[in-house]
């Protein structure tokens, strides 16, 4: 996992969160909104939802019909308002109006797993506690042999085991960022990958070749 990073670090030597957010309750909503969307759309979106809705106590005094107006464009929009109604609710009448800055009180949140937890934490509040898991994250962690499993719980537990704790932030914008320009689902462009003589599901592998073991 070392080289990995390393040689990923040296691709991608900006790789950092690309939603634009000021404050832990703008990050909170935009990630709950980039779930099965891009964070190109969730960010040309959020400035009028903040504008209107500038923290959890305003959010929570919504309707769900003026939050779907506004996030429709992000996909799975009714599903999210309901989340976002309940999570400024909760934040409002249990934390103070405040997002809450640890992982037990994170989960707390309707709509939030470990991943939104995971990215709120190490982000606003410079706490990590996880590896966060996201598709990228899921399927480049499958390919490289790093974990058999599906389930994004199961996933963070196997990357924790082979990562050093130093890199565990770091890790999600890495292969995030591996996964767009290179690793892409539909085309992967193993010819060009820095980890092609790494990975055990490269098209450029030698047969002979021993793969990459945890």
């Amino acid at each position: 996992m070392n080289e990995i990073i390393k040689r990923l670090e040296r691709e991608y030597p900006h790789s950092r969160i690309a939603l634009n957010f000021k404050n832990p309750y703008e990050l909170l909503v935009a990630t709950i909104l980039s779930a099965q969307s891009t964070d190109k759309k969730v960010n040309e979106i959020t400035p009028e939802l903040f504008k209107k809705y500038p923290d959890a106590k305003a959010l929570a005094s919504a309707s769900l019909e003026e939050i779907e107006k506004i996030i429709k464009p992000t996909g799975f929009y009714r599903q999210k308002s309901k989340y976002l109604l309940m999570t400024a609710k909760t934040i409002s009448e249990k934390f103070g109006g405040k997002v809450p800055d640890t992982m037990e009180e994170l989960l707390q949140l309707p709509g939030v797993a470990r991943k939104t937890a995971n990215i709120v934490l190490g982000n606003a509040f410079g706490k990590v506690e996880g590896i966060a898991v996201d598709t990228h994250v899921k399927r480049l962690s499958r390919l490289l042999g790093f974990t058999k499993n599906s389930d994004p719980e199961k996933i963070e537990q196997d990357l924790m085991k082979v990562t050093p704790r130093e890199n565990w932030f770091k890790l999600n914008y890495l292969l995030i960022d591996h996964g767009r320009a290179v690793c892409q689902a539909n085309r992967p462009r193993c010819e060009i990958c820095v980890l092609n003589d790494l990975c055990p599901s490269s098209k450029t592998k030698q047969t002979t070749g021993s793969g990459l073991e945890l």
